[in-house]
């Protein structure tokens, strides 16, 4: 609701132009004239000249846009995970597709291969730490970080859901945070570790950001161990999964963006556009078709004010 007294800038749409260059040309909404400009102007439309156009912005959109309905520039591969029937079984040699189609044993193995239920992976960023550690055991959570962990635990159990697993990285921020959280969970829970999940740079990022500039080694060596843990914790439900599943990740915040971004089929470059609080939640759902889904990135809404930090 705006507040009584506050104006509101009035905005005009300009007009709609044709197709410019392969593209659309598209008049953009500038702010409307206040009733000071409006006086203004009539005061000078006598020594303005009659032929005089009106200020306007326009810039000519992409070409994909030129029939007037943008169209998808590329197409979902729905074998990403190779995970797809046609991938796990073996064909019979020999036989044409209509053959293939039409032999029974072969299609029942089809059926048999595919997925059926969901997995829910709940991604967590560790809460904050001391950066001044000399190692990663001395860069433990800080007050603050051990209280973030704590409020995502209870918001975890407010969820009430199935979890069936919990795996964290290594890393001493990572497992400090999982502790904390842990302790507001069925104590039944399958808990694992893995190095794979650990912090790192996953793949050269565009833009380039000035304060953070590592070596060009860095991406060559983390970014296919972090590829790796993408394609172990990141695919669809095998077929003898019957039930959906719901996974917890605790582990860091380039690995968390990086797994959105392969997830999703974003550009890998992209990781880095995304800012991530900590103890935050970010939820993938993998389909049983391979289609993925982002329900959320990076929630800390459950978090007061005073508790929201990325650093």
């Amino acid at each position: 609701m705006v507040a009584a007294g506050v104006r509101l800038p009035r905005l005009l749409l300009t007009g709609l132009g044709g197709v410019v260059g392969g593209g659309t040309a598209v008049w953009l909404l500038r702010p409307g004239p206040s009733t000071s400009e409006k006086q203004a102007t009539s005061t000078l439309a006598a020594d303005a000249p009659a032929t005089a156009a009106p200020t306007s912005v326009q810039y000519s959109a992409p070409a994909l846009f030129s029939s007037g309905i943008a169209v998808p520039t590329t197409k979902w591969d729905f074998n990403w995970d190779q995970r797809q029937p046609s991938s796990l079984v073996e064909p019979p040699k020999g036989l044409t597709e209509e053959q293939l189609n039409e032999d029974s044993a072969y299609q029942e193995a089809l059926s048999k291969a595919k997925s059926r239920a969901r997995r829910h992976l709940i991604l967590i960023r560790h809460g904050q730490y001391h950066l001044d550690g000399a190692s990663d055991e001395q860069r433990t959570l800080t007050e603050l970080g051990r209280r973030q962990a704590d409020l995502t635990g209870q918001q975890l159990k407010r969820l009430n859901l199935p979890y069936t697993t919990l795996i964290r990285s290594s890393m001493a921020r990572a497992l400090e945070t999982s502790d904390i959280i842990q302790q507001h969970l069925d104590p039944a829970l399958l808990v694992s570790t893995s190095d794979l999940l650990r912090e790192g740079a996953p793949f050269t990022p565009e833009p380039r950001l000035r304060h953070w500039k590592p070596e060009p080694r860095r991406f060559f060596q983390d970014g296919p161990r972090i590829e790796a843990a993408f394609r172990r914790f990141v695919h669809r439900a095998p077929p003898e999964q019957t039930a959906d599943s719901y996974e917890i990740v605790v582990c860091h915040a380039n690995v968390i963006r990086y797994f959105v971004c392969r997830a999703l089929q974003l550009p890998p470059e992209a990781w880095l556009r995304f800012s991530l609080r900590h103890a935050s939640l970010t939820w993938v759902t993998v389909l049983p078709s391979g289609r993925v889904k982002l329900d959320f990135m990076g929630d800390a809404g459950f978090m007061p004010p005073d508790a929201v930090t990325t650093s």
